[in-house]
């Protein structure tokens, strides 16, 4: 019988992974982040004061409108939004980096969509937008909030292009700025966080969701009722909400009535200029504070455009 060296057995790995969800890890390895609501109470936003690339440029090219701006009017009323932010316990963070020639980067709504995990990093539609992104993502970087997601490929997509309806609920529109690739891409993603994901045609007047349909509380959504689906309005419906129907085209259009922004369920902040729109609102419930952004208007976008949500609820 032959002789055997008796050799140790390789042994069993000794470090084994930590089961938890990413929602689990954030707040301990990042920060108090996430969003799945437009209304729950509003803790942490993302903004960008506007800066030289708003005192020099082309207002066609850029989608402005052409009536001059006065800049420090501008900068005085984009602040007077952070403060009532700040008023209301909300941490502000800022874009303190941009390119210059991007005016509409004020909007910071578009260049990220936040999510119970953290932010998808949009990809512009348009031209004249596109490349601000990658500013946000430093900041986001920076300040520990993860990018889960960039869009990328063909795809393109912005954050006004969604809307939390609840935590497993969310419509994603499609259109000039956000294409077929764009929606599967944030569509894939969401559905991985156990979301139901509403598709809405954006019609061909209007760009984002928030020009047309906004939720002022868990009950009550405010919508232009003749460019919102039927669908959309139905799944609405049947979830609870109060159809409240704007009631002037031209409030809607020149003062951007829909376009307000969500305190906390039933309290909102509002462009000013809006009177039935604000009488709507009180009229079923909803506190509403206003604010006057004439300069920031200009560029086609109001309170909620400005305003990328961080932390919600």
């Amino acid at each position: 019988m032959r002789d055997y060296f008796d050799i140790d057995a390789i042994p069993g790995e000794r470090w084994f992974p930590k089961e938890t969800g990413f929602t689990e890890d954030l707040p301990l390895y990042w920060g108090d982040w996430g969003v799945s609501s437009e209304v729950d109470t509003l803790r942490a936003v993302l903004m960008r004061r506007p800066g030289r690339e708003v005192e020099s440029f082309d207002a066609a090219a850029v989608r402005f409108s052409d009536e001059p701006i006065d800049v420090e009017l501008m900068r005085q009323q984009h602040d007077a939004v952070a403060d009532v932010y700040r008023q209301n316990g909300v941490k502000v963070y800022y874009v303190e980096e941009q390119r210059e020639d991007r005016p509409n980067a004020v909007f910071c709504r578009d260049l990220l969509f936040m999510t119970p995990e953290g932010a998808i990093l949009t990809r512009p539609g348009m031209a004249a937008r596109r490349g601000e992104e990658r500013y946000v993502a430093k900041v986001l970087s920076d300040i520990g909030v993860p990018i889960i997601k960039t869009v990328s490929g063909d795809g393109f997509f912005e954050g006004a292009n969604a809307m939390w309806v609840d935590r497993h609920t969310c419509v994603v529109s499609t259109g000039s700025r956000c294409n077929r690739s764009g929606f599967e891409q944030v569509r894939t993603e969401l559905e991985r966080m156990d979301v139901a994901v509403y598709h809405m045609q954006q019609p061909y007047s209007n760009i984002h969701i928030d020009g047309i349909m906004n939720p002022a509380s868990n009950e009550a959504i405010m919508v232009h009722a003749s460019q919102v689906p039927y669908d959309i309005i139905d799944m609405l419906k049947k979830k609870g909400f109060k159809i409240l129907e704007v009631p002037s085209q031209t409030e809607l259009r020149e003062h951007f009535s829909c376009n307000f922004v969500a305190l906390e369920p039933g309290r909102v902040l509002m462009p000013e200029g809006s009177p039935r729109a604000q009488e709507l609102l009180e009229k079923n419930g909803i506190q509403v504070e206003t604010i006057n952004i004439s300069e920031i208007i200009k560029g086609k976008g109001a309170l909620h455009c400005i305003t990328a949500f961080l932390k919600r609820g």
